[in-house]
């Protein structure tokens, strides 16, 4: 099991036949049951059109009625990813992966406003994805370091979403979804919303939790953990490399870690220690300095 994506997920791309769209589906396709989970792109200039055997429709809710795929994946240009996002949204897609930056405060908040009362979750803009391993991935999180299990990570640093499950195979352990929320001002899922659908999934015994040093987001979670979590979570603040974190940014994430201990997360300042904390919680026999 896992949460928002599985084998049985029907992806489309919108901006399939771009030069980043259509590189990444390429390896989504590879990766896991990704060959039958893709199954469209998108471009409105270029309906009728096949790319990489994929057919290209003109627009999102023919792509929708013809293929059944209800998730889309969003690699067009920033100027245009406010109109590609409103189009998902009013075809009624469950969930829409927007990987684009640089999205002007202007198109946030009108991707804001049409997310209200819709059903559709988004996640990004400026996030790398998510992954199911040995399922499905959508987006450019690297696949090769992760393998199946019952942790989930959510994480505003693709590096280290990629670095826990990494340390985490080290213990034998898995990931049921790794989620990267990315790091551009939030608009679409939270660190707590990621955490809400962890908690309620019977397949996730634990969860990884990587924050960064801008906003509230990660206190709000800690917060959300103390009231409603009812599994073990490890928190960390990504700062950069040691040599890169100065003292404001020291002192920021020492401040929202405190937060987070205080919420009853278990915290590390030592993002090597991330694998080698959560193995410390959810396998009985293993001792850390044994």
């Amino acid at each position: 099991m896992a949460i928002l994506i599985d084998r049985h997920t029907r992806v489309m791309t919108q901006g399939m036949t771009g030069k980043m769209g259509r590189f990444h589906t390429a390896l989504c396709r590879s990766y896991g049951h990704g060959a039958k989970c893709f199954v469209a792109g998108v471009n409105p200039k270029k309906g009728g059109q096949t790319c990489d055997g994929l057919p290209v429709f003109a627009s999102v809710r023919e792509a929708q009625a013809r293929t059944g795929a209800t998730v889309s994946v969003v690699y067009v240009p920033a100027a245009h990813v406010a109109d590609a996002i409103e189009e998902a949204v009013h075809a009624g897609l469950e969930l829409v992966v927007c990987i684009t930056s640089g999205i002007a405060p202007a198109d946030r908040e009108r991707i804001r406003r049409c997310l209200q009362g819709s059903r559709t979750l988004l996640l990004g803009p400026n996030c790398p994805g998510l992954i199911t391993p040995e399922e499905i991935k959508i987006g450019i999180l690297p696949d090769y370091v992760h393998q199946r299990g019952r942790i989930g990570v959510v994480s505003s640093s693709p590096v280290l979403a990629s670095e826990a499950a990494r340390q985490l195979a080290s213990f034998g352990i898995g990931q049921s979804t790794v989620v990267g929320v990315g790091s551009d001002p939030a608009v679409g899922l939270s660190h707590a919303d990621v955490l809400q659908l962890f908690n309620a999934d019977a397949h996730t015994d634990a969860v990884i939790m990587v924050g960064e040093l801008a906003g509230d987001v990660e206190e709000r979670a800690a917060h959300w953990i103390r009231e409603h979590m009812r599994k073990p979570v490890v928190g960390f603040i990504a700062t950069g490399t040691a040599d890169m974190a100065d003292a404001a940014s020291r002192a920021t994430a020492e401040r929202k870690l405190t937060a987070m201990q205080a919420c009853g997360l278990h915290v590390t300042r030592n993002p090597e220690d991330i694998g080698a904390l959560l193995a410390s919680l959810v396998v009985p026999d293993y001792l850390p300095f044994d």
